[in-house]
């Protein structure tokens, strides 16, 4: 199994940035994409942002443009850099691994809250 370890939330104002961490340990080797998801109250979970092992990305039309994910393998950490932050962008995020073979591993979720 894989293990997710989130950190970099908090309350920020709007058009402020932050950027998350998911630290990834366990079986890594299965590792074959890496996400951020975000659940807002009273809402269901969506995919923000993606990135496979080759590097493809892939974000959701509301945070084009605004947000980045990155991964940095010799850390096994995958990042979400958050620019322009609104306070639609409030919400739980998630780090998620997409494994070869194992379900998903979701890590514990860290709140981001965006002041108007």
């Amino acid at each position: 199994q894989v293990q997710l370890v989130e950190s970099g939330g908090g309350l920020v104002q709007a058009g402020g940035s932050l950027r998350l961490s998911c630290a990834a340990s366990g079986s890594i080797f299965s590792i074959e994409a890496m996400g951020w998801y975000r659940q807002g109250p009273g809402a269901q979970r969506e995919s923000v942002a993606t990135i496979t092992s080759g590097g493809s990305t892939n974000y959701a039309d509301s945070v084009k443009g605004r947000f980045t994910i990155s991964r940095d393998n010799a850390k096994n950490t995958v990042y979400l850099q958050m620019n322009s932050l609104k306070p639609e962008d409030t919400a739980i995020y998630y780090c998620n691994a997409d494994l070869k073979y194992l379900p998903d591993s979701w890590g514990q979720g860290t709140q981001v809250t965006v002041s108007s």
